[in-house]
């Protein structure tokens, strides 16, 4: 089995971003290289979506509406799933500010910072799969 027909039957990426065309964007690179997506618009579904199936990762917007968002569906996910920050990737708008910086620096997730290239951010989701491969 290929490496690309490996990942498409394995679990799924959970997409979490309210901006449809962000959304659009991250999930057409994800599924071009081989990975089945589902997609929330707020860290509230994404929780209720993680309590009831199994992700192989996470990639989150920093800023979600809804009351939960980057920040606060960090914790959430930790007892959900498991090595969580091993299976996270954060991409955000919001770099700049201080308290963005804090959460990352918490988490250790890397983070993205919105626009980026497609193959900038595969090159993150490949590069933390094989530094944490389980």
């Amino acid at each position: 089995m290929t490496e690309t027909g490996a990942r498409s039957a394995s679990a799924p990426v959970l997409l979490i971003e309210d901006e449809p065309a962000v959304m659009a964007y991250v999930r057409a690179a994800l599924e071009r290289n081989g990975y089945h997506v589902v997609t929330a618009e707020s860290g509230a579904d994404a929780l209720q979506m993680l309590a009831s199936g199994n992700f192989q990762g996470i990639v989150s917007d920093m800023r979600t509406p809804g009351g939960v968002d980057g920040h606060r569906f960090t914790p959430g996910s930790r007892t959900i799933v498991p090595n969580w920050h091993r299976k996270s990737w954060f991409i955000t708008g919001d770099i700049a500010n201080e308290e963005t910086v804090a959460i990352l620096r918490k988490t250790g997730a890397p983070c993205l910072e919105k626009p980026f290239r497609v193959q900038q951010f595969i090159s993150v989701v490949e590069q933390t799969r094989v530094e944490h491969h389980e």
